[in-house]
């Protein structure tokens, strides 16, 4: 897995493609994006989900926290951001003021970033200043209690990145795991993060309700779409049976999508 984040052009790549045969079709019986229209991709790494919106002459502006990111999305979408359609800005959102915008957003996207978000209430509260009044927000995001929750596919041992559930122990045995593993001190740190932030479904439609945003769809995935181009497995949805269980699904659910609006 770290060979693949490693290699930016074809994780790009990846992205783009799971935008455009997933993200855009989940959204579309509510939502069709069209020409002109604004996106904002919160945490938008190199670009490849809003490549599928600039294909759709779509406005769109990408938030990254990582400099080094945002370099790599100017080099990737050179063409599309010579033309207009897109710009990317390394700041966080909580830095800039919704009320010095222009136009405000019709589509709001988060793909697996809110697990990593502290305080993800108040988050939730500032994103929505952003949106126009008809305005929705696309979140993907895995559950925490599922086998790999914790990101430790990130790890740089091979047991430890492909060992599931164990991010779910008590903190310190995690990261006594961790450690005896060989993981350095930036790994550990890390994943320990998110140890803090990781948010499971039920979490995520209560901090919905507690924020005023009503859920307009949702779908919980056994095999994520992006696995199909990631590994080559087949999407497949949480069975009915399983995914109507609160707590219990959040074990079996490797991605959620969710349409939210004020």
């Amino acid at each position: 897995m770290s060979k693949l984040f490693s290699d930016k052009p074809k994780y790009f790549n990846i992205q783009y493609v799971n935008s455009k045969n997933s993200i855009i079709p989940f959204i579309k019986d509510i939502y069709t994006p069209k020409s002109g229209d604004r996106i904002l991709e919160i945490g938008s790494a190199e670009g490849g989900v809003l490549k599928a919106f600039t294909d759709l002459k779509c406005i769109c502006t990408g938030i990254e926290l990582a400099g080094y990111r945002v370099d790599l999305a100017n080099d990737f979408m050179r063409e599309e951001v010579n033309n207009g359609l897109v710009k990317f800005v390394c700041e966080d959102i909580y830095d800039i003021d919704p009320n010095s915008l222009e136009k405000k957003y019709d589509l709001i996207i988060l793909k697996d970033v809110i697990e990593h978000i502290h305080n993800q209430k108040r988050f939730m509260n500032r994103v929505g200043e952003f949106l126009t009044d008809e305005g929705i927000i696309f979140f993907g995001f895995p559950s925490w209690r599922m086998p790999y929750g914790g990101h430790q596919q990130c790890a740089h041992s091979k047991v430890m990145a492909k060992l599931p559930y164990y991010h779910l122990l008590p903190k310190f045995l995690y990261k006594f795991l961790l450690k005896s593993f060989g993981e350095n001190d930036s790994i550990v740190d890390g994943l320990l993060e998110i140890k803090e932030t990781g948010i499971s479904t039920k979490r995520f439609e209560k901090i919905c309700g507690e924020t005023n945003f009503k859920i307009l769809k949702s779908i919980k995935y056994f095999i994520a779409p992006i696995y199909e181009y990631k590994f080559g497995y087949k999407t497949k949805v949480l069975p009915k049976w399983i995914a109507s269980v609160p707590f219990l699904n959040d074990f079996f659910t490797f991605q959620s999508y969710y349409v939210v609006r004020k």
